[in-house]
């Protein structure tokens, strides 16, 4: 069994925002496509989230962008869920201890948060970079920068303190489910009914 390592995380989030295309070298294929994946839809709803926020084109294109990040969103959310799937599944032999803790948060969703973090270290960093940009600025990004690179240290450090208790079965967690509501036609009033949004008064609304 090798679960994955944060320092090589990092190494391939950054190495694949500055336009390499590195290998997840020592885990499953299946994981390392899962990872690959993840990152792909975070930095797709990155540039995505920018464009919608335009106030210099017609509105029918942030509409467009706003559909775009609900698809991607959902993408990134299953891609989340595969990773845990396949480290559960490599994870199985191991004999829970009799104290073992239930962590509250995956480690799929705690590398979907270094991904998210390297993108913004990545633009924090173009903009401490900038040529353009006066004293003030330059100087804020500078120092939110340090702030993002110490985040992403101590994250790094708890996913791999929790991957090694994991593993000696003194941890463990549980592949939660999002079940996006929204995105599910017989779920979300709005995408059926006609797109009437009537719903049973026993779901939420009040009668008059």
């Amino acid at each position: 069994m090798v679960l994955p390592s944060p320092d090589a995380l990092i190494l391939f989030h950054d190495a694949r925002l500055q336009g390499g295309t590195p290998l997840l070298r020592h885990v499953s294929d299946e994981l390392a496509a899962a990872i690959t994946e993840n990152h792909l839809w975070n930095e797709l709803l990155w540039l995505t989230e920018d464009q919608a926020r335009r106030t210099d084109v017609p509105d029918r294109h942030i509409v467009r962008a706003k559909r775009a990040i609900d698809r991607y969103n959902q993408r990134r959310n299953d891609a989340v869920e595969r990773i845990d799937e396949v480290l559960m599944h490599e994870l199985a032999r191991v004999r829970l201890r009799p104290a073992a803790r239930l962590h509250s948060e995956t480690a799929g969703a705690m590398i979907d948060r270094l991904s998210i973090l390297s993108l913004k270290i990545f633009h924090m960093h173009a903009q401490v970079m900038r040529h353009d940009a006066d004293t003030a600025h330059l100087s804020a990004c500078s120092a939110k920068l340090q702030v993002l690179q110490v985040q992403r240290h101590d994250l790094a450090g708890c996913l791999g303190g929790l991957l090694r208790d994991a593993e000696s079965g003194t941890a463990y967690f549980k592949p939660y489910r999002q079940f996006k509501m929204y995105n599910d036609p017989a779920l979300n009033p709005w995408l059926s009914a006609g797109g009437t949004g009537s719903r049973p008064a026993s779901a939420g609304t009040r009668p008059p």
